[in-house]
């Protein structure tokens, strides 16, 4: 299919921005609230947008979307683009199956159904639907977001996410006549679901907040045991009574004998404790007490667990220890670090290793001696997930994917070692047509920092080529090669898809994520600004082409570096970021992030370390910013929309070029995940359409 014509009316002259620059913002009212830091006073003029509650808030919300709508019901080619984006999107896909209790399990989406539906098939083969997310809410904004088996199968609980929030609400129903047991538990957030037998089951959550459900403050994480047929408020608090974390959850080993409960203040770092559950009131032992590193239990067997650590070993390794006696200083390697991340996972009676060498996968298989037994060999170069399942089966599976591959699903014989294609896409996207090419740079401190560089083959290095430059650098998050629906269409229209691994990530293990935490948190700017640098020094484009996008500490990724270099970028799209860096504490879970930002009420020194990246607060009023179109959810209460609602405010009063400054405020939406198929589609139909139309980018020669 010949795809240029989606931008044939940029090569026509049918509109460009000049057009558009007599765009008209509503007025977002100032008002004269002033914090003090150490003796600093700061303005937060536009402070009152944090009430998502407010009538005042939900008329800006309306005022700003009109503008937005109006804006971008005038490109040309937006409905061209959403097109093919449906016509992309319009495959089956199904997910790699489970078995439980008898049947086999699997999600599966005809195409363009707003949530997957789980299915299941019987010894026969018989195939049914066992939950339909389709019919959970009418706008299909309500997501299936976990579901949890007993060992025998006979008994589920699933949680339900409404309009993307992080809180959802579990229920009950019997497996095998898939009834309801009439048993719901509310108000339900970052949580597990962990069966006992089939008495009860282990779930986690925070105590209701005062005031907004989506803004207040959580800090209290408690785990709980819930026993069937018994009222929600006699629910036993097993962990988090007496000592306060911000995040608690509890799981247990496969043969029920052991729970693990997890406890930390911050997203890295967290305690580990283990209960003998064989024992009757048994104590809660702890094998780590303090945040000073990542440990998590893989698997047991007998008494002997198996642990994968960073402790003394930033790239991580698995070691073993005795539950008898689970503390670190008896802690013994069965698989010792490398100069590759490991992460580790276990089924079909083995531990797999995972490692990633230069944000790539390699994947070896280890008994539970510790013995390696093969290297597996992958279908190509790019990222795998899953090698996980039951200790006695000997068929498992795993994804392949990278930037020009849509995720494929293979089932692996533990025995042999053979892999097999057990379900490829059908989808009209031709990757025999497309590269990607891994180059490393060097960053403004002389780091060398890794970026693959996705294009259309015979690309011509001539400065002119649409780009977009993604980023993250944070949280010990790494950025490996996954395919996209949408940077497809972007590169059937001769657009590069450029992705550098940012300090902050977790591409080369811990030291790699601190370079880019708290006072070193602008080596990832720097990393950011210097990958845009290289792309432009070597002519895949030139500051006129180029975009840059990023969501969540990303959306802060690309405030922070359009505010330090306005002139760099054409475009920038932050998505459900945290901008106003002096208050993210403030809100729901917040708190929790200062292991990688710090607050602005630790020191003096912090305080104006953040203060000057922080994009609400480091925007000039007089400066030429990029286009720019911010998208949130009214729903996103892990970041919550007040930081990209000041952040749109403060920038549009700050705008001095006709480029226009925009926010897309989804409605029944949140921080991602959950949401349906149709907002997807249409948000990055019109982030696509909105980038090009921008970069005003040339037309391919026909034919192409």
């Amino acid at each position: 299919m010949k795809n240029s014509i989606l931008i044939l009316t940029l090569a026509t002259g049918l509109g460009t921005s000049a057009q558009m620059k007599d765009l008209k913002y509503p007025e977002t009212r100032k008002d004269n609230t002033v914090d003090t830091y150490f003796g600093t006073p700061v303005p937060d003029p536009y402070r009152w947008l944090e009430d998502d509650r407010s009538a005042e808030t939900a008329a800006w919300v309306t005022a700003q979307n009109a503008v937005t709508d109006a804006y971008l019901a005038q490109i040309p080619f937006r409905d061209a683009i959403k097109k093919r984006l449906e016509e992309l999107w319009n495959y089956e896909r199904i997910s790699a199956p489970f078995n439980e209790g008898g049947y086999t399990y699997y999600y599966k989406n005809n195409g363009l159904q707003n949530q997957s539906v789980l299915y299941r098939k019987d010894k026969n083969g018989t195939e049914e639907v066992f939950l339909d997310p389709n019919t959970f809410s009418k706008d299909g904004t309500t997501s299936l977001s976990g579901v949890r088996f007993t060992k025998k199968g006979e008994l589920a609980a699933y949680m339900i996410s409404e309009g993307g929030s992080d809180w959802g609400k579990i229920l009950l129903m019997d497996a095998i006549t898939k009834k309801p047991l009439g048993e719901t538990i509310e108000n339900v957030k970052f949580s597990g679901m962990a069966w006992k037998g089939s008495d009860g089951f282990y779930y986690s959550t925070y105590d209701t907040p005062e005031g907004s459900l989506l803004s207040a403050k959580t800090d209290q994480h408690k785990l709980y045991y819930h026993k069937l047929g018994t009222p929600r408020k006699d629910d036993t608090v097993i962990f988090g009574g007496s000592e306060k974390n911000r995040y608690v959850g509890g799981y247990l080993t496969e043969d029920e004998r052991f729970l693990i409960i997890t406890a930390a203040n911050s997203t890295s770092g967290r305690k580990l404790y283990i209960k003998d559950l064989t024992k009757a009131n048994s104590p809660i032992v702890a094998m780590v007490d303090n945040y000073d590193n990542n440990s998590f239990v893989i698997d047991n067997q007998g008494s002997t667990l198996y642990i994968q650590t960073d402790y003394k070993a930033p790239n991580n390794r698995v070691v073993t220890v005795d539950a008898a006696a689970p503390q670190q200083a008896n802690w013994k390697d069965l698989i010792p670090e490398t100069e590759n991340v490991l992460s580790a996972s276990d089924g079909g009676g083995y531990i797999f290793a995972t490692y990633m060498k230069d944000a790539i996968s390699q994947v070896k298989q280890y008994d539970y001696s510790g013995k390696l037994v093969r290297e597996i060999a992958l279908p190509g170069i790019g990222t795998v997930s899953g090698f996980g399942g039951k200790k006695e089966e000997n068929t498992i599976y795993y994804s392949f994917t990278n930037y020009i591959s849509p995720g494929t699903i293979y089932s692996f014989e533990v025995t042999s070692g053979t892999s097999a294609i057990y379900q490829k896409p059908k989808i009209g996207f031709n990757s025999d047509d497309y590269t990607s090419e891994q180059v490393f740079y060097t960053s403004k401190d002389g780091t060398k920092v890794p970026m693959i560089i996705t294009y259309k083959k015979g690309l011509k290095r001539d400065g002119k080529n649409p780009t977009i430059l993604y980023g993250y650098g944070g949280f010990n998050v790494s950025l490996t090669p996954a395919f996209s629906l949408s940077n497809a269409v972007w590169m059937e229209n001769g657009g590069i898809y450029a992705v550098p691994n940012l300090r902050g990530g977790g591409e080369y293990g811990r030291k790699w994520h601190d370079a880019g935490t708290k006072l070193k948190k602008q080596n990832v700017f720097d990393d950011f600004i210097a990958a845009a640098q290289y792309l432009i020094g070597n002519k895949y484009t030139s500051s006129d082409f180029l975009g840059i996008r990023g969501g969540s500490n990303g959306g802060l990724l690309v405030g922070a570096a359009m505010a330090q270099r306005p002139k760099l970028f054409k475009v920038a799209l932050p998505a459900v970021g945290v901008m106003d860096m002096l208050r993210y504490h403030k809100f729901t879970a917040g708190a929790g992030w200062a292991y990688d930002y710090g607050t602005a009420d630790d020191s003096k020194e912090m305080f104006e370390y953040i203060k000057a990246y922080s994009p609400v607060q480091s925007l000039k009023k007089g400066t030429h910013y990029p286009a720019t179109l911010v998208t949130t959810g009214d729903h996103d209460d892990r970041v919550v929309p007040a930081h990209s609602f000041k952040f749109a405010a403060t920038l549009q009063e700050s705008q001095a070029s006709p480029a226009p400054v925009l926010i897309r405020i989804e409605t029944n939406a949140g921080h991602g995940a959950g949401k349906s198929t149709a907002q997807t589609i249409a948000e990055q139909a019109d982030v696509l359409a909105f980038t090009l139309f921008n970069m005003k980018a040339p037309l391919p020669p026909k034919g192409e």
